[in-house]
């Protein structure tokens, strides 16, 4: 999994909710149907003139969603000249007709979101038994709600085409496209409750995607924009701090304490003052790249290679797990024209990663945009699996206390138990929420399922986390 690698990033997932037109279900007047055959895929294609988008979809592949009764689509949203989004929807296993409905995101940038669906949270997987084929996944988060994956930017996953997105603010509109394109296939959602989740460089994704959802529904109330409202309602993250967490985690300390002097001197010296110069989301290209560089050589460099251990989960060397075996799954001919594939899968691509790295986007701050959205009424959480080292929870828990204030310093901290059994600790005062998960490495879902889905359920249900 690619990741650019500022002192401040991280992992993020973002929930909302969608409580501002509420639409009658039926087919929007700008839309037309047609069918088509490609590379031997019949697509249902469906044309929105509003965003001047084409959608191309294949129903009930059978493929990974094997529960009786719960259906499926896939294919791609075709946006402007040459942009083709993979997507995959999959309906809740559980009142599909009432169920909110769910985003998810994978970060980078330029990593699949197939990564969240077979490794983390999709209806099936491959991270038990070790086998060929995947079995469905009984924490799967379509559990409760339905659940629409997309690879973006183009280039990403299944996604082809051209494009030039270079930058997080820049790729806000196409997934506000994006959202509308899929508002116009599946009306029945335009009044549902909303939810974006993304991960790992998702850190910048979701401040900035929510501040651009808002603009967007002001937009739309002055009627200068047309489409449907994403009100957003409850948001969930993670930061990093290495230093700190590199010599105070409990698993594995990656430096002593004279290595985290020397570092601290090297990142007050050199990391610093360049991150200064690249101080918010207008800062400028050669800036932010330069900090960029100057904070991997102070900081990230000399601890990576001082000691060889797994990035996203310290307690090991690189390992297999979660399993990638879903990408050779992926490559079989009978999957890929089953879903509509016409593309060859790309798990984290270069050419979408590259051209964020060129503009140095990964050093840019989006905690402003964070902080923003803590007041207003969207229900904040930022979590972190303790073991992970790339959005570790120390870096966090900062950045958490930074936007919180006085009040959320002194709020007390208590267990997070689930089934009897303390699984990590929390913090919660008025719309924020801090969750440390136990014994879990960077994709908290993969490593603590039934965790990761009770959250999910909480944040999605409006509500601010709690032991249970």
């Amino acid at each position: 999994m690619k990741y650019i690698s500022p002192i401040l990033s991280g992992a993020l997932c973002l929930a909302g909710v969608t409580t501002g037109l509420v639409m009658p279900k039926t087919y929007a007047v700008d839309r037309s149907y047609s069918l088509m055959s490609e590379a031997g895929i019949n697509f249902s294609v469906y044309e929105h003139a509003a965003t001047n988008s084409r959608t191309r979809i294949v129903q009930n592949s059978g493929i990974c969603e094997t529960t009786k009764g719960v259906k499926q689509y896939s294919g791609y949203f075709d946006v402007g000249t040459d942009q083709h989004t993979f997507f995959w929807f999959f309906e809740a296993r559980n009142n599909a007709s009432t169920a909110p409905l769910a985003l998810w995101l994978s970060g980078g940038p330029g990593c699949s979101s197939m990564l969240g669906l077979f490794q983390e949270n999709g209806p099936c997987t491959f991270n038990k038994g070790g086998g060929a084929e995947p079995t469905l996944n009984p924490n799967s988060w379509n559990n409760f709600a339905n659940m629409l994956y997309v690879d973006q930017p183009i280039g990403t996953g299944f996604s082809y085409g051209s494009d030039n997105t270079s930058s997080t603010v820049k790729a806000a509109p196409q997934v506000w496209v994006l959202m509308q394109s899929f508002y116009s296939n599946f009306p029945e959602y335009k009044n549902r409750d909303f939810g974006l989740f993304t991960e790992s460089y998702g850190g910048h994704y979701g401040p900035d995607f929510a501040s651009y959802f808002e603009y967007q529904n002001a937009k739309i109330d002055q009627g200068t924009v047309k489409g449907d409202k994403i009100k957003l309602v409850a948001l969930a993250t993670q930061y990093r701090d290495y230093l700190d967490y590199a010599v105070n985690n409990t698993y594995n300390k990656l430096i002593d304490q004279r290595q985290y002097n020397q570092l601290l001197k090297a990142y007050e010296k050199d990391c610093e003052p360049a991150l200064n110069k690249c101080t918010s989301v207008q800062g400028q290209n050669d800036a932010c790249k330069a900090a960029e560089t100057a904070c991997y050589n102070a900081v990230e460099g000399p601890i990576e290679s001082g000691k060889n251990f797994n990035v996203y989960d310290v307690r090991a060397a690189e390992g297999n797990f979660p399993s990638d075996a879903y990408m050779q799954y992926l490559q079989k001919p009978e999957v890929r024209k089953a879903i509509g594939v016409t593309s060859q899968y790309q798990e984290c691509a270069d050419a979408p990663y590259d051209r964020f790295d060129s503009t140095g986007d990964g050093q840019r701050s989006f905690l402003n945009m964070l902080q923003d959205v803590t007041k207003t009424d969207v229900q904040v959480l930022i979590w972190a699996g303790d073991s992970d080292w790339i959005c570790n929870y120390v870096g966090n828990y900062n950045v958490v206390k930074k936007i919180g204030g006085q009040e959320f310093e002194k709020a007390e901290m208590k267990d997070f138990n689930l089934n009897g059994k303390k699984m990590g600790e929390y913090k919660t005062v008025n719309n924020l929420s801090w969750l440390r998960v136990y014994e879990a490495g960077h994709e908290i879902p993969a490593y603590q399922p039934e965790v990761a889905f009770e959250v999910f359920k909480q944040t999605m249900s409006k509500k601010p986390i709690s032991s249970s």
